[in-house]
């Protein structure tokens, strides 16, 4: 990490500010041969952090912009290395032109990620903190940015620590007692080892089980959009998204296929699945819309059953209720209530009327979701959000659940070393303390340019 680097840390449109970041040991000389300050004096006159004024000019000393400049130095900064920001105003073509003069004097042009993968590989962050900023930023709710701040503060960082270090003490002592018998050592206690293993194992099992509802945090909870042909599914959907992403006809059958958006909903991110009309066809193409729709019902966390209120009930409304009561929530819709009802339901169905035309009862379907979904989350940061993080986890927990059983059926406690050493190999993926090269190429794969 010998080089300098640079990029436009602000998206490719107009925008009041945008900002050109730079990282690595030429930063300040690189910056400071382009931004001159409107008081004469040079930029490293200034203290580090200080927001100072000037114009950025080009290689031929042409104004760019009027702007602001800042630095700082190793190893006070997010990457570890001197770094320097340029905050111009956020015209593309200024941010092109400023980071082409950059380009000009040495500077390269960052990868993906490459910024945090600095902060990373220079012990500014963890892994755990370094997989946060993405999340952070990929952030659709309040509950997925509050899971990765919590993150990006240290607090998943704690807790697996914590048992780490619990696992380290286990393991120094199984040493010393096997490696030097004669001394006046604590002997083994098979009991408390035990106690150890499984309170560390039922943890880590807890930790491993946030996934599921991390996991919708950050790509939503899967929902269903089911009912008959012409029912108004494709309404709905394009009601919820506030734009027409579906189309809709009076023609029965009109979705051939699921179609898949997300929306945020009563602060709960869904994935909504609009899906074709369930009922028997002879038609190929509807009838493999069909299957397509049931698959995806029965993948559902959420079914949205639309029963269309100016029709009465039929088998087939009461086939598809059935099917969704199979879901672990489901909510029932009477559609087209600006027309005159006609549906008659069960006394111990409880459903919401609504409109997609009007507007009617969307507000009580969001109320709804909040309340079945916006539960008291657990503190925040103490969720994971990505398979890598939860397979690590799970391989911990059951090794050291392996290890507590192996001492329970009264094998010595060295016979149990190999399953505590793997767990906390495991966790160390967890925190990146021992993670391939391979690993961290493809996590910071997944960041913008610029971050």
């Amino acid at each position: 990490m010998a080089d300098t680097i640079a990029a436009i840390a602000t998206g490719p449109v107009r925008s009041a500010i945008g900002i050109l970041r730079l990282s690595g040991p030429e930063s300040v000389p690189a910056v400071s041969a382009c931004f001159f300050p409107l008081s004469g004096r040079k930029l490293t006159d200034y203290p580090p952090g200080r927001l100072v004024l000037g114009t950025l000019r080009d290689e031929e000393g042409s104004v760019l912009d009027q702007c602001l400049a800042t630095y700082s130095r190793a190893p006070h900064s997010y990457t570890g290395e001197d770094t320097a920001e340029i905050q111009c105003h956020g015209s593309p073509a200024v941010l092109a032109a400023g980071l082409e003069t950059l380009f000009r004097r040495g500077v390269r042009q960052a990868g993906p990620g490459e910024f945090t993968r600095r902060a990373f590989l220079n012990g500014q962050l963890d892994l755990i903190q370094a997989e946060a900023v993405a999340d952070l930023i990929d952030a659709q709710t309040t509950d997925a940015a509050r899971n990765a701040a919590g993150q990006l503060g240290r607090v998943m960082t704690r807790k697996i620590q914590t048992i780490a270090d619990d696992l380290v003490d286990l393991l120094a002592h199984f040493h010393v007692v096997l490696d030097y018998p004669d001394e006046d050592i604590d002997p083994f206690r098979e009991e408390e080892i035990i106690q150890t293993l499984g309170r560390n194992a039922r943890a880590l099992g807890l930790l491993r089980d946030s996934y599921r509802r991390g996991r919708q945090l950050t790509e939503g909870i899967p929902c269903a959009i089911v009912g008959r042909p012409n029912a108004g599914k494709s309404s709905l959907l394009n009601a919820l998204l506030g734009y027409d992403r579906a189309i809709v006809t009076n023609v029965p059958g009109t979705t051939r296929d699921t179609v898949e958006e997300r929306c945020v909903l009563g602060g709960v991110l869904l994935r909504l699945i609009d899906t074709a009309g369930l009922r028997e066809t002879e038609d190929l193409v509807e009838r493999m819309g069909v299957e397509r729709s049931r698959a995806a019902l029965a993948q559902a966390e959420l079914a949205l059953v639309l029963l269309d209120g100016s029709q009465p009930l039929t088998a087939e409304d009461e086939a598809i209720l059935a099917e969704a009561a199979k879901c672990p929530h489901r909510l029932v819709l009477v559609s087209k209530s600006d027309l005159p009802h006609v549906l008659a339901l069960p006394e111990e169905l409880e459903w919401i009327t609504i409109s997609a035309l009007t507007g009617q009862g969307l507000d009580l379907l969001e109320e709804s979701i909040r309340s079945r979904f916006a539960r008291q989350l657990p503190r925040q940061g103490e969720m994971l959000t990505n398979a890598r993080q939860a397979e690590a986890v799970g391989r911990a927990a059951e090794a050291l659940q392996a290890a507590a059983e192996a001492l329970e059926c009264g094998l010595t406690p060295d016979a149990v070393l190999t399953d505590v050493e793997g767990a906390l190999a495991a966790l160390n993926e967890v925190t990146g303390k021992s993670v391939t090269e391979e690993v961290t190429r493809r996590i910071f794969q997944r960041f913008c340019v610029g971050k």
